[in-house]
């Protein structure tokens, strides 16, 4: 069976060769050269170099929001970040789908390495602040955020309904986890906050550590991974990059509590809004057992998936880690303390 990242870098080569790069500066020159850089479950990435000019190559294999449009949504929203100084510069989008049968698009190559939880956590309390504070046009297509808790409710009992009715589950972990859904049905109340209170921003939703890119030589960091942003509240990023289902995802860091208050402080400082500042720790409360509920409920379904028919690309590490997260002892100790029972 063929590699799907050696296959479609012959096609990257000859899209590249066939094209007039005319109108994308960063692109002129001959001749370019190709070579893997990063596959995911849904993109597969190449790094195409031309002279001294480094720049990534993505090809689209697929979406975590149901659009067709998939890479164009990307693509316009790192154009709406392009001044922050801490997103990829894209430079081209062609979803026409004349040559390949999905969507390319092509931006900034950001040598370095990713988050390191133990030493970049301030710098990443400083990033998000500046996204989160790009100012945005009221006709923006980014997703809206209308119903933050509902919505991830949801999509958490359609998640769990693979794993509810698998022969594969574990009957115990089914049990605790229809407890735990019950629970948010109830809970889900509390987006009232948000709709009474909103703070909407762009928010990226996958802040996990190997989409940040630090180059400490060049004292930068960068947040490379922008395929499900959203119009929402900044909780959303702040709970997610906190969560253990996050930090334990590639590495084996888990956040203490001082350690998470310690990063809330430093998000806090670069915030400009007094208001969003004094409602921070609310926001979060309330945000952090959603953002946990939907880590196991996409690992849920995936560990599910992963065994039986898997439309993606299979990748061992995400594998590894799936079967280390379906344990019953690592659930309860998301839960519990939301249950009542610490």
């Amino acid at each position: 069976m063929n590699d799907p990242m050696t296959s479609m870098q012959v096609r990257v080569e000859d899209y590249l060769a066939r094209h007039d790069w005319s109108g994308v500066p960063v692109m002129a020159g001959r001749p370019f050269q190709v070579a893997p850089l990063a596959r995911g479950e849904y993109n597969l990435n190449y790094l195409v170099s031309a002279g001294d000019r480094k720049v990534v190559f993505r090809v689209n294999m697929g979406t975590q929001i149901d659009r067709d449009d998939q890479i164009q949504y990307e693509f316009a929203t790192l154009a709406l970040l392009a001044d922050s100084g801490v997103t990829p510069v894209p430079y081209y989008v062609d979803d026409s789908r004349t040559f390949f049968d999905r969507g390319i698009g092509i931006m900034a190559y950001l040598p370095g390495r990713a988050l390191d939880y133990t030493t970049d956590r301030e710098a990443a309390a400083r990033l998000l602040a500046t996204v989160h504070q790009v100012p945005v046009a009221t006709d923006h297509h980014l997703i809206r955020e209308e119903a933050p808790l509902g919505l991830i409710y949801q999509e958490c009992a359609q998640l769990l309904e693979t794993y509810f009715g698998s022969p594969l589950a574990d009957p115990a972990i089914r049990t605790f986890l229809q407890e735990v859904l019950a629970w948010a049905a109830e809970a889900r109340a509390g987006e009232r906050f948000y709709q009474e209170d909103p703070w909407p921003c762009i928010v990226n939703t996958e802040v996990n550590s190997g989409n940040f890119i630090v180059n400490p030589d060049r004292e930068s960091i960068h947040l490379v991974d922008w395929e499900m942003p959203r119009w929402g509240d900044p909780s959303q990023d702040i709970s997610h990059f906190c969560s253990p289902l996050t930090t334990l995802w590639k590495t084996s860091y888990r956040m203490t509590p001082s350690e998470k208050g310690r990063f809330l402080e430093a998000y806090a400082h670069h915030i400009r809004d007094p208001h969003l500042r004094n409602t921070l720790a609310e926001r979060v409360r309330l945000r952090d057992p959603f953002v946990y509920l939907r880590g196991i409920a996409w690992s849920a379904m995936g560990w599910v998936a992963y065994q039986t028919e898997f439309a993606g690309m299979r990748n061992a590490s995400t594998w590894a880690t799936l079967q280390r997260y379906m344990q019953i002892d690592f659930i309860r100790s998301l839960f519990e303390p939301f249950l009542g029972r610490n």
